[in-house]
């Protein structure tokens, strides 16, 4: 079941903590996972190798894990997918953030994609959900919303945007066609260029049920630029607290 954000909500639960880089040491995501546990978001985001390491410092806490599967291409064969997906669940991880076959979008094989990506939630049934990353700087309108129908009929529970490896982040534009593309039991998730608070809240109230970020502490600590609700005096920019 996904969940809603409104002006009452804790930013930080809408928050997957995201450290993705090929350079992060045991240090940085002993740090993130620290962070994580601090600020209250909702999950750390990591590269498969780090899960295992992530279910120990995270133990006791709230903190969910996500891993990213078949990332940041999604080029590999299912299979691969399949493996690496059921691995990181193993692992520790709940929550697996998968990349589409982005060529077999492209290519208009829709059901090729779907294939690909109901693999993969039928690996981790029951154990983790499914968010599939469009790429969606890669991709025209009508290839995104008919990637998320498939992603939705592979049994997907979220859409995502970005890898943020790729060409372009989330927009609000391709956020509100997301959301009008999936039901309103499937998130969307906002993922890529979220540095700040006001971009943050912009994703969420155009229909995000999540955002992936690595701005995350700058997103959920306010200045007194900032009001409650996010928004910022008439004439000042939100940006100011990243």
């Amino acid at each position: 079941m996904v969940e809603w954000w409104t002006p009452e909500s804790s930013l930080a639960r809408f928050i997957d903590h995201t450290l993705l880089k090929p350079t992060a040491t045991e240090g940085d995501i002993l740090k993130l996972c620290k962070e994580a546990v601090s600020h209250k978001f909702f999950s750390v985001c990591v590269n498969g190798s780090w899960v295992s390491y992530c279910r120990k410092q995270l133990a006791g806490s709230d903190v969910r894990i996500s891993a990213v599967c078949g990332f940041p291409l999604g080029a590999m064969s299912t299979k691969t997918k399949v493996f690496e997906a059921a691995n990181a669940v193993e692992d520790g991880a709940k929550e697996i953030d998968m990349v589409l076959s982005i060529g077999d979008v492209i290519d208009g094989r829709y059901d090729k994609a779907s294939a690909d990506i109901a693999a993969v939630v039928k690996a981790v049934e029951k154990r983790a959900i499914v968010k599939v990353i469009l790429e969606t700087g890669y991709l025209d309108d009508r290839q995104k919303t008919e990637a998320c129908a498939a992603a939705e009929a592979a049994g997907a529970h979220y859409v995502k945007t970005s890898t943020g490896f790729g060409h372009g982040g989330a927009t609000e534009a391709d956020i509100r066609l997301m959301r009008s593309a999936v039901s309103a039991g499937t998130g969307v998730k906002a993922s890529g260029g979220i540095r700040d608070r006001e971009t943050a809240i912009l994703m969420l109230r155009s229909g995000a049920n999540r955002l992936g970020t690595s701005a995350g502490i700058a997103i959920v600590t306010p200045t007194s630029a900032s009001k409650p609700d996010g928004s910022t005096p008439e004439g000042q920019s939100g940006s100011s607290i990243y």
